[in-house]
Parts: C-alpha cells; sequence; structure tokens
C-alpha cells in the first residue's frame, strides 16, 4: 500500500507543479493595478495597490521560480515567450517595491553597485538569476526567438519604456500582443513621432540602444529605418509626411529617455 501510494505521489506531483499557461493569478494582479493613459498607448503603474497585494504577487513569482529548465525546453516557443515577459515583468514590480515608495526612478538601486538588472535576487530554473540575463542572455539571443518586438513588451517600470500591459502575455495572444504593444509605443507622441518641423523621425533611445536587433533581418526587418516605415501612419499625421516616412526619406534621431517611475500614485 505503501508503495502503491508514493507511486500516485510521484504521477501527480509534476501535473500540480506544471506551470499555468493562462498566467491567471499574474493577469488579476495586472487588470487590478495598472491603467492605461495618454489614449491607451501608455500605462501607469499602482505600486501601492501590488504592495498591499504583495503576498498575491509572491505566489506568482515562486511559481515562475518553481519551473524547472527541462520542463521550460518541453514549452513551444511562444509559451517559453510568453513566460519569459511575464516573468521579467512580474520580477521588475517585486524589485520596485523592495523600496518602494522610497525611490524615485529605478535607476536609484544603481548602475554600478545595485544595479536592479544585474542584482541576483530571484531564482530561475533552480540558479539565482537577474533581469538582464532574462532579456539579454534568453530573449534577446540570436537564432532562439529573432523577435524584436520583445522590446515593446518587457518594461523597466520607467516613463520613457513601453506601456506595462494590464493582462498577461499568453502563448495564444503572444502575437497580437506584440504587435498591439509596437502599435501603441510607437503611437505615442511623447516618444515617438515624426516632426514637420525638423523633418525627422524624432523615436525613443530604445532604438538606438537595441537597433541591432532590427537590422538582423528577423521580421522582414533590415534596419530602425525601415521598420519604422511600416508603421508610418503612426508617426505623422498629413499623408505627405507618412509618405515621407514610408519612403525612408527622412533622417532619424533619439530622444532623451524618462527614467522617472511609471507610478500612478495620486
Amino acid at each position: 500500500m505503501r508503495t502503491l501510494l508514493a507511486a500516485l505521489l510521484l504521477a501527480v506531483a509534476p501535473l500540480a507543479a506544471a506551470l499555468d499557461h493562462s498566467h491567471r493569478a499574474w493577469d488579476e494582479l495586472l487588470k487590478r493595478h495598472v491603467r492605461y493613459v495618454q489614449s491607451g498607448n501608455a500605462s501607469q503603474v499602482a505600486y501601492a495597490g501590488f504592495a498591499r497585494d504583495r503576498a498575491q504577487l509572491k505566489a506568482v513569482l515562486d511559481e515562475y521560480s518553481r519551473v524547472p529548465r527541462a520542463e521550460f525546453e518541453g514549452w513551444t516557443k511562444a509559451q517559453q515567450q510568453a513566460f519569459l515577459i511575464n516573468a521579467y515583468n512580474a520580477f521588475t514590480v517585486e524589485k520596485i517595491l523592495t523600496r518602494y515608495p522610497n525611490l524615485k526612478s529605478i535607476r536609484d538601486f544603481g548602475t554600478v553597485f545595485g544595479n536592479p538588472w544585474k542584482d541576483k535576487f530571484f531564482t530561475l530554473f533552480g540558479q539565482p538569476a537577474f533581469l538582464d540575463q532574462i532579456e539579454h542572455e534568453i530573449l534577446r539571443k540570436d537564432g532562439v526567438y529573432d523577435e524584436p518586438r520583445v522590446h515593446a513588451a518587457v518594461v523597466c517600470a520607467s516613463i520613457g519604456c513601453p506601456m506595462l500591459r494590464n493582462e498577461a502575455f499568453t502563448a495564444d495572444k503572444l502575437e497580437a500582443q506584440l504587435e498591439d504593444g509596437m502599435r501603441r509605443f510607437l503611437s505615442d507622441r511623447t516618444r515617438n513621432r515624426y516632426n514637420p518641423q525638423s523633418r525627422r523621425l524624432e523615436v525613443s533611445r530604445i532604438f538606438d540602444w537595441y537597433g541591432r536587433d532590427f537590422e538582423r533581418g528577423h521580421r522582414g526587418y533590415t534596419s530602425v529605418k525601415a521598420m519604422l516605415a511600416r508603421y508610418a501612419d503612426l508617426l505623422a499625421d498629413k499623408p505627405e509626411d507618412r509618405a515621407l516616412v514610408r519612403e525612408q526619406k527622412v533622417d532619424v534621431v533619439f530622444l532623451d529617455y524618462d527614467w522617472a517611475l511609471n507610478d500612478a500614485r495620486p
């Protein structure tokens, strides 16, 4: 009887530990504490609300930390990407909460000592891990996912970065969510726009820092300018200006990045 019970427990344990690919618990937190602003093209995060729901957030983080690499490697690429994006964003919220409300920017942690992107403050696949590891060593690794739109999905808790969605990423909606995120980001004229006076595209410095990702031919992108040309209708108002962007006849300049916390404080 004891042998039979042990066998049953072993059979059930993997099922109980399997990740919920709907990411329901994280989705509930996002719907509760993220609000859209600027016509839905940016968002603010109620970190005070997340702080009140810290136990629920911890349960999400614990679930993500328990995923073994062998299980992860058995998922589809879309499932892997959704998991990694959600984990990055959830652990970033947790990092902010470790000092909230006594910080004005994620950079208050430091960029050398205490660097929030290099600090091993959580566990992933059974090993100490850090945010840059998820973004640069996994999501951006050449030949793995080859998805430059990830830069409109992972969020660094700053006004200058793309919006944190008020829903979790899931494999079945990943393509639509990535495209929607890119379109919303490029529609925000505070961060990306065509300036008819200077006849230049003024865009987020993200496209400067990670321009290489838009030059590799992934998704047909051969350059930042070529990528922006696809979204000309979002970046300019007048038909003649949109035509200039679409035909890549304008220069691209990069705006200063706003590192202020994307907080929804009253």
